[in-house]
């Protein structure tokens, strides 16, 4: 299927009901923990986002935010259940990739959740190494955090 990637922020309207179908996911996910994660999910002020579509349907979401002087931290990854399975995430994550590039930092960071398999599976297939958890991912053995030099 050929998909269009839209670069835009988080005022978009396709990304901000992308991300109430993520939200709504992590609650069935991570049951009494979605509400600790929630208050770091904020998309507010979120400058650098990628919508995936089909034609006209917005079916995955990623977005990108300065981590520290050197790293980006995706956030907000997300990709229709219909969608799935169709290299549509590996296409939001590459081009969050260039982004990172383009805007000059050289590292990208993020946290998911250990039972996120799919998620898991594709940040190590694209070379995403598990690092200590960081900020507020530390001490939680629910979350896994990753590292990619780029």
């Amino acid at each position: 299927m050929p998909i269009h990637l839209k670069r835009t922020d988080s005022t978009d309207p396709d990304f901000i009901e992308l991300v109430r179908l993520l939200d709504a996911h992590i609650v069935v996910k991570d049951g009494d923990m979605s509400d600790y994660y929630s208050q770091f999910n904020t998309i507010e002020r979120i400058r650098h986002v990628l919508v995936a579509y089909d034609g006209e349907e917005a079916l995955g979401c990623g977005s990108i935010k300065a981590f520290d002087e050197k790293s980006m931290e995706v956030k907000r990854m997300y990709v229709k259940p219909q969608a799935r399975g169709k290299g549509i995430a590996s296409q939001v994550l590459k081009e969050l990739e260039n982004w990172t590039r383009e805007l000059g930092f050289e590292r990208s960071v993020l946290e998911t959740g250990r039972e996120f398999i799919e998620a898991v599976n594709l940040y190590t297939k694209w070379g995403y190494q598990v690092i200590p958890n960081y900020g507020p991912y530390i001490g939680i053995e629910n979350s896994i955090c990753f590292e990619k030099m780029l």
